[in-house]
């Protein structure tokens, strides 16, 4: 079936564009197996690149411990100055880099800019960090002696990172490892790699010794990959943003050493509309949240409850800003939306309409494939009165479905809200501060968004509760997990003078 024809960007910097993986300051271009990128708006293959044996990733690890023998001991000024000029280099490169986001992962071209500029934040944030590793001093309960801590660089640091954010999921881990200290060896999706390697061409650029920093590449053998990271006594931690059931077997995996840890995983995110809310905005942000990536972020609103009395006009109003979208290729200046990431994702979206319409929910936006554009899209669906039984309650569609479910009372909600086993993001649309701090305490989850639908940037701490994981990106926070924490105690001091 025919649709829209591919468009080839045109790129100032075309050395940005690599056709091999990146393992210890060298370029690997070559491989006895290959596999192909694809224009997930065409299907048209952008890219061919080298399917990687399983003795790839252990030379990056063994490049990754060498490198880390030297890295750990420059001083943190030193590594601050690298990350900004890796945080200069990636904003001189912004339409570029955005360029290949879209390209490989089919977001707008907008959207794919705010990623590159959202992702070199976490540079410019740990350049500054990087100097502020702080540690404490203790006195004893015993009289003589004296202690203090210090935070020391975990390691090795293996980094494995999903296609939707191909950009932003790499610089939050790889930023905090790299004023730590640490090296690191980053383990792109199959789906969304030329936006890693072209991370690792900056990497190079802006100073960081061969080694410091590694992508290695692979469609076939993701698995394995996964578990010689897991395993290898010689990563000292491993960091990964994806499914809770990925997770579960990462972590499974990294027992075997025990491995410190960080999980970024599954959100089906809860919003809240009260009906004393602010209703124009209130619909104006839980579009942000909702269709940010068409639904395919892991903070993206998934379940959106809103009080009985309003969700008649909220979905009036809601339908009337989808209805506006432009959805095509990303790289079309008109498009506002572009693509999913493949025909799962859509196949998922319409399991989750079906079993809503079933079970009663009302049709506001129809949506539905859009063949007449490519394989891979898919118009927003919008449902009312869809009732507190339908999948969408529990399982995260990931996609442009739009849930609006009714409810009456706080306490009603605050218990649909919580009733899972995921705890990433939730949000909250309320005037009144006492529903606003009430239902934010209550809520199970690692973040709560209160009267607005983006709240993400490297200031805050960014992690989740529950089955969606642990560890916090960004913030003061971030760098810790990419540290341990060294207790040094001097004994046996005279009295004091």
């Amino acid at each position: 079936m025919a649709g829209i024809t591919g468009i080839t960007p045109e790129f100032k910097n075309s050395d940005l564009i690599r056709k091999g993986a990146f393992v210890d300051g060298q370029w690997l271009e070559t491989a006895s197996e290959t596999f192909n990128v694809t224009d997930p708006a065409t299907l048209e293959v952008i890219a061919t690149l080298p399917d990687q044996s399983i003795e790839v990733i252990h030379e990056a690890i063994d490049s990754a411990a060498e490198a880390f023998r030297l890295f750990k001991k420059t001083t943190p000024k030193t590594r601050s100055t690298w990350l900004r000029n890796l945080y200069n280099l990636m904003m001189e490169n912004v339409d570029d880099l955005a360029k290949i986001i879209t390209w490989e992962n089919g977001k707008a071209l907008s959207e794919a800019q705010g990623e590159v500029k959202y992702a070199a934040s976490y540079f410019e944030w740990y350049a500054e960090e990087a100097v502020r590793m702080y540690g404490t001093t203790i006195q004893p309960n015993n009289g003589s002696n004296r202690a203090f801590t210090v935070r020391q660089p975990v390691g090795v640091c293996g980094i494995i990172c999903p296609w939707n954010f191909p950009s932003a999921m790499i610089t939050r881990k790889a930023g905090a490892a790299l004023a730590a200290g640490c090296t690191v060896v980053v383990k792109p999706d199959s789906q969304t790699p030329l936006s890693a390697l072209a991370l690792a061409h900056l990497a190079e650029k802006a100073g960081f010794p061969k080694g410091v920093f590694n992508v290695v590449l692979t469609a076939t053998r993701t698995p394995e990959f996964g578990l010689a990271l897991c395993e290898s006594p010689k990563v000292k931690k491993i960091s990964f943003t994806g499914s809770t059931n990925v997770g579960k077997i990462l972590m499974k995996q990294s027992a075997s050493t025990m491995k410190k840890l960080s999980f970024e995983l599954g959100g089906n995110a809860p919003v809240i509309v009260f009906d004393d809310a602010d209703l124009e905005q209130a619909v104006t942000q839980t579009i942000l949240s909702k269709f940010r990536g068409l639904g395919q972020t892991c903070v993206c609103a998934n379940r959106i409850y809103v009080q009985r009395t309003i969700i008649d006009s909220f979905a009036e109003k809601l339908a009337k800003q989808v209805n506006e979208f432009v959805i095509g290729h990303g790289l079309d200046s008109k498009t506002t939306h572009g693509c999913l990431i493949n025909e799962n994702a859509i196949k998922k979206v319409e399991a989750h309409v079906k079993d809503a319409l079933e079970k009663g929910a009302k049709t506001v936006v129809a949506g539905g494939r859009l063949p007449e554009l490519g394989p891979n899209f898919y118009a927003p669906t919008v449902l009312s009165h869809v009732p507190s039984t339908a999948v969408v309650n529990k399982d995260e569609t990931f996609g442009p479905l739009c849930a609006l479910i009714p409810f009456d009372t706080m306490e009603e909600v605050v218990g649909y809200a919580n009733d899972t086993e995921l705890g990433l993001a939730s949000y909250v649309f309320s005037k009144n501060i006492d529903t606003v701090y009430t239902v934010a305490e209550a809520l199970e989850t690692g973040m709560v968004s209160c009267n607005t639908g983006l709240f993400s940037e490297c200031t805050i701490p960014f992690g989740g509760v529950k089955e969606s994981g642990f560890g916090r990106e960004g913030s003061l926070h971030g760098i810790e997990d990419y540290t341990v924490i060294k207790t040094i105690t001097i004994g046996n001091l005279p009295a004091p003078l």
